[in-house]
């Protein structure tokens, strides 16, 4: 009788942890900021590209286009259980380089500074007609033969 009273008591025991620790957040941390002591190394027309990189590591992104711009982009996400990620952090350094290579200017952005897109749920029309999959089969047969392939 002690021995399933103490095998209950264990296993009311074991299912509380269980789901108290099933309510804690999933922490994510992605991206790569560096310090501020090593974002503060940085001067402006006095480092160069090689610097930066050597200093910051790579960037996250690269623009492509027009003056070269490299950004360093982090975020902190809390996740519970299987509900949506919540961006508690995010931060993007932006490093912007002259023609030279020096760095003519060095900004750090927010969570706060984001701004939210909105998408439009418009379609493009194509051409042609909606096939179904059947169609698509029955459609191709035939399409593919030994004298197709010869010429």
């Amino acid at each position: 009788m002690k021995k399933l009273h103490s095998a209950r008591l264990s296993l009311i025991a074991l299912s509380a942890t269980l789901a108290a620790t099933a309510c804690d957040p999933i922490i994510e941390l992605r991206g790569n900021l560096p310090p501020q002591e090593q974002i503060d190394q940085i001067k402006v027309g006095t480092t160069t590209r090689d610097d930066v990189q050597a200093l910051l590591g790579t960037p996250s992104n690269v623009t492509p286009f027009g003056d070269e711009t490299w950004h360093y982009i982090s975020s902190v996400t809390h996740r519970k259980a299987f509900f949506e990620p919540e961006i508690k952090e995010r931060k993007v350094l932006t490093v912007v380089f002259d023609r030279a290579g020096l760095v003519r200017a060095v900004d750090t952005k927010g969570l706060a500074d984001g701004k939210q897109l909105v998408t439009v749920d418009r379609e493009t029309p194509t051409a042609g007609k909606e096939m179904n999959i059947i169609q698509q089969m029955v459609g191709n047969v035939g399409r593919f033969s030994k004298e197709s392939k010869a010429k």
